[in-house]
Order: C-alpha cells, then structure tokens, then sequence
C-alpha cells in the first residue's frame, strides 16, 4: 500500500525542497509592481509580473523601512529575495529582502517621488517663503562642527561684517542619523528664539552623501520653522528637497554668508553717500527757502500789510451804501404801490358810498339788507345806515316807481 501524505505534509516537503535550492535561496527579479498594497503592520504585498506571468511577493517591514523610494503599481523594478512556500495556502511566494527601481536609482527615485508630494502640499509655495533680515545680530548655522563649511561661514562673515554672532549647532550632515540631528537642531534655535536666521549647510558631495537633506523629516523641520532658513548644501549644481522648501538657497555654503549679511565697508560708503545727499538736500532747501522769503519780503504785502485790509475795507463801504439804496428803492416801490392798492380799496368801500350821501336800508328784525321793495310791508321796522349814523323807522306806506308800474 502506497504511504499516504495529508496536505500539510505535502506543502511542508515542497517548502522544504524548494529552501535547499541554491537559486531560488539568492536570487535577482526583475519585473513591474501590480496588486501593491502597503499593509498597516508595515509589510508590504504585491505581485511582480512581465508578459506572460505573475509571482506574488512579500516584503516585510524590516527590509521595507529601508527602502529610499515608495513602491508604486506599474513600477518596474529589481528585487533580491528568496522563493519559499506558504504552508497554509500550499502557494510559494517570493519573501523580498532589497528592491531597487529597473533603469534608474533608488535615490534619484525617491527624491522626484517626495519632491512631487511636498509640492503638491504647497511647501515650495512662494507665498509661504519668509524674508531674510537686512542685518541679523545672530545667525544659527546647521552643520558639522569639523568640517571646512563652518570655517568658510566664519572666515566669510568676519570678512563682511565683523559684528555679528556666528551660533554653530553641531550636527551629523550623512549617514542614518543626520536627518534626525538636523530637524531637531531647527526645532530647537526656534525654541531659543535666540537667532535671527539660519543656515543649514554643507559641502559638495555625491547624492548619497548629500541624502540626510532628501528627507522628508529636514524638509517639514524647514518648513515649520519661524525663522528664515538658508539651504546651502553641497555645490551650486547640487539640489537637494531642503533648497526647495527653504526661504531662500545658497549655491554654496560660503554665498550664503554673503547673502545672510551685507557688507559693512560698503554699508559705511552707503550711509556716507545718503548723508552727502542729506546734507546737500537741506542746504539746497535753506537755500531756496532764504531766496522765497527775500522775495516776499520785498513785495508789497508785507511792506503795507494793512494796505489790503483798507482797500477791502472801503470797498465794503461802498457795497454797503449801495445796498441801502437798493433796499430804499425796493421800500419806496413797495410802498407806492400799497398806496395804490389802498385808494382802490377805498373807492369800493361802503363807507365811502355812504359818504357821498347814499345809505343802507336793513331789516330791523334780522338786520338783512333790502334791495326790493317787495322785500317790505307796511308796518315792517326797518334800520337805514347813513354814513354818521343809523335811523330806525316803521313803513308806512310802499309804492312802486314809475317804470315798474308800466
């Protein structure tokens, strides 16, 4: 009878075989990223793949940690792993220990992939860029305390201006712990509040060596800083993330000196010059306004100040005679013609009808003016008003006049 295997034994054998295989233990892939998915224990999974088939990969955190780049689907790369089985599932994978991209450099990679990222979040933005102090008391400066680039920023602003107070924070410029000392010498010259600007500098060097200035952690440091920050690293056609996310860069570490401070020999000519022309500005002045006040000293205004006054003086006499008699004129037509109004009120006036011997005949008894005689019996009281008086009396007698008896 044939030995009978359960399927554990089946995948464990296989596994087993496939571990004692001198390729598949140390092996180089190439093929492009698909199915990627960054796990949130910090492992990596994916599948690589070219044009006719697919092995699945795993990269777990502690190699995935130390890549510079960020694996992307359709990425086309190089990995160095082992091929092994999946005993649960029965499925061999490839355990993943390096990855580098196909046809360009991890690094070079992983500086266009944050330098995309930080620019998208705005942190090249112009608008967030700070102004560079005309002439700082202090400048801090990032660097390595044994290097020639601190004795360049000192010899260069001793030179330019002696004054000032170089503060050096000694710090790690490569190597794994150079991000971390960079970004946590920003945070703390902010803290002390004790520099005016800061320079993080340091000399040329290949992209690897200038790398602790790619990080993402220097370029946020750089960033949230509230102190103008220079980026002058490595040489003038060396660029690295800090330049972009500083306030202003440097092409070297000794052009930053010259840019952080002016330079006192040619301040002195400066101020000199302005107070040549200060000078020159005020005497030309006086000068101008002696001339001005000579001019209008002599002019009749101030020979005869009153004159003026007298002048406007008599013309307001006359204007003022010339107003009375225009307001006499005006009272004089104003009153002939009330006179007028008067007489011809006069003329229509009862009164004077009665004066010329005519009178008003009324009834006694509701004082009502008769104009008929029709208006009257006999025996009716009447009041005749006269012009000095009235006289009360009975009718006696009515007769029509002639006209109205034909």
């Amino acid at each position: 009878m044939n030995y009978i295997l359960s399927v554990s034994e089946v995948n464990k054998y296989i596994k087993e075989l496939i571990s004692r295989d001198l390729v598949l233990s140390n092996l180089w892939i190439k093929g492009e990223i698909s199915n990627y998915k960054l796990h949130y224990s910090g492992h990596m999974y994916f599948t690589i793949k070219d044009q006719t088939s697919i092995l699945k990969c795993v990269m777990f955190k502690t190699y995935a940690s130390a890549l510079k780049f960020q694996p992307e689907n359709g990425m086309k790369v190089i990995i160095k792993g082992s091929v092994s089985v999946f005993e649960r599932d029965g499925q061999y994978q490839l355990y993943a220990e390096g990855m580098q991209p196909d046809g360009i450099g991890a690094l070079h990679m992983a500086f266009e992939q944050l330098k995309r990222k930080l620019q998208a979040e705005g942190l090249f933005d112009a608008i967030h860029k700070k102004k560079l102090p005309f002439l700082p008391r202090r400048v801090g400066v990032v660097t390595s305390s044994t290097g020639a680039v601190i004795r360049d920023i000192i010899n260069v602003t001793g030179r330019r201006f002696r004054n000032t107070e170089i503060k050096l924070f000694p710090v790690a410029v490569q190597g794994e712990a150079a991000p971390g000392q960079i970004a946590n010498a920003l945070r703390k010259l902010n803290e002390a509040k004790y520099v005016d600007v800061i320079i993080i500098a340091r000399g040329g060097g290949s992209l690897e060596e200038l790398w602790a200035f790619n990080e993402e952690i220097v370029a946020r440091s750089i960033f949230e800083s509230q102190i103008p920050v220079i980026s002058a690293v490595g040489h003038e056609t060396d660029y690295t993330i800090a330049d972009f996310v500083a306030d202003m860069r440097a092409p070297t570490p000794s052009a930053a000196a010259e840019i952080v401070l002016p330079e006192k020999k040619a301040l002195k000519e400066r101020v000199s010059t302005l107070e040549s022309r200060l000078k020159n500005s005020i005497v030309n002045n006086l000068r101008k306004n002696k001339a001005k006040y000579e001019r209008l000293s002599g002019s009749i205004a101030f020979k005869q100040p009153y004159d003026r006054v007298y002048q406007e003086r008599m013309r307001l006499d006359v204007l003022n005679k010339y107003m009375n008699r225009a307001i006499q004129q005006e009272l004089d037509k104003i009153r002939a013609g009330l006179g007028n109004l008067v007489a011809k009120l006069d003329a229509l006036s009862p009164l004077s009808i009665l004066a010329r011997g005519y009178s008003v005949v009324k009834s006694a008894k509701n004082d009502k003016i008769i104009n008929d005689i029709n208006e009257v019996k006999v025996h009716d009281e009447l009041a005749i008003d006269m012009n000095n008086g009235t006289i009360e009396c009975v009718v006696k007698e009515v007769k029509a006049s002639k006209k109205d008896q034909n």
